[in-house]
């Protein structure tokens, strides 16, 4: 039972973290279209909203208001405090697919939120319906297969060789998978009321929900223009619809 269990985590965070490896090396050799990338951004987005909404922050509040509160304003001005120190060290590139400043905001906003993100998604696995874990694991996956691949572009763009490119997403992917074991067992001999669940979760919406405004919308409308709407409509039903299944 308990070696099902282990092999069932690791598998989880193979997955979420293997679009990381799988958008790093398509962005190392292949430059997609820009509408094809700002949708692929429009979709990850909706299922993000989805994730953080009914998957994250629904469940924190479930276990404590106020905690939840403060996790939530906690993620996002971690977030934005981040994403500012990055923006002041790291000069502004050109406006092609990704400006190299916002490859490595990407890979700031990918690392900052995935970390509590994938935390998240190994101690929804203790929960015995799977459909949370189920829908925030589609929503993490299609967050990190655009972001790693537009990533990737803008690194090539600055200079950086493929090789960079693909070893820090990667490396990355490793850190993320790791989270999702160390959620699972970091909180296991824990009931899932306790507050250090709810404060995760809470974070981890409050930083997701600050990348989606500072960085993944954004990208999005400014290289696919208002059509990207209706990708992000189609993220968030795809998501709801799996999260309910």
């Amino acid at each position: 039972m308990f070696g099902c269990g282990v092999l069932n985590v690791i598998l989880f965070g193979l997955a979420a973290s293997s679009a990381l490896v799988i958008g790093a090396v398509a962005g190392a050799y292949w430059t997609p279209p820009k509408a094809l990338l700002a949708s692929a951004l429009a979709f990850a987005s909706g299922a993000l909203i989805t994730a953080l909404a009914f998957d994250l922050f629904q469940e924190s509040f479930e276990r404590s208001a106020w905690l939840s509160a403060i996790g939530v304003v906690g993620g996002a001005v971690t977030f934005v405090v981040a994403d500012a120190l990055l923006d002041r060290y790291i000069a502004k590139g050109g406006s092609n697919v990704m400006a190299p400043n916002s490859a490595f905001a990407l890979l700031a906003a990918v690392t900052l939120d995935g970390i509590p993100e994938n935390m998240a998604l190994g101690v929804s696995l203790l929960e015995t319906s799977g459909s949370g874990a189920l829908a925030l694991l589609f929503a993490i996956f299609a967050s990190n297969l655009p972001e790693a691949l537009g990533g990737a572009v803008g690194m090539r763009q600055q200079g950086r060789s493929r090789g960079f490119a693909i070893g820090v997403w990667s490396a990355t992917a490793v850190v993320l998978a790791a989270a999702v074991v160390l959620g699972n067992f970091a909180l296991s001999g824990m009931g899932m009321e306790e507050w250090p669940l709810a404060v995760l979760l809470s974070f981890a919406g409050g930083a997701v929900l600050a990348s989606l405004a500072d960085t993944l919308m954004p990208d999005a409308y400014r290289e696919g223009g208002a059509w990207v709407a209706l990708a992000t409509t189609a993220g968030f039903l795809l998501s709801f619809v799996i999260s309910e299944i």
